[in-house]
């Protein structure tokens, strides 16, 4: 199965969503190398940094149903592809 290497940004201004948060990220594990979260008290949110090494689909699903939760944005970015596939 081919993966992709991506960086996956959530930027949460809603404390209720941290728990469903939690659960998803626990749920994807295996595809997560590293995650760093930032609290930015002065402005009220929080920053999560994932990095995954996954299928293109489970990165595109995470994203997608992060970005549904209240309060929660979520965004991607792709590391590009050698040359030739």
């Amino acid at each position: 199965m081919e993966t992709r290497v991506a960086l996956l940004g959530i930027v949460v201004e809603c404390e209720d969503s941290v728990e469903q948060i939690n659960r998803l990220l626990h749920s994807y594990k295996d595809y997560v190398v590293g995650r760093m979260g930032i609290p930015y008290r002065d402005r009220g949110v929080n920053i999560i940094s994932i990095v995954m090494d996954a299928p293109g689909d489970a990165i595109s699903t995470l994203s997608g149903k992060l970005g549904m939760l209240p309060g929660v944005s979520a965004k991607t970015l792709y590391a590009k592809l050698p040359e030739g596939k």
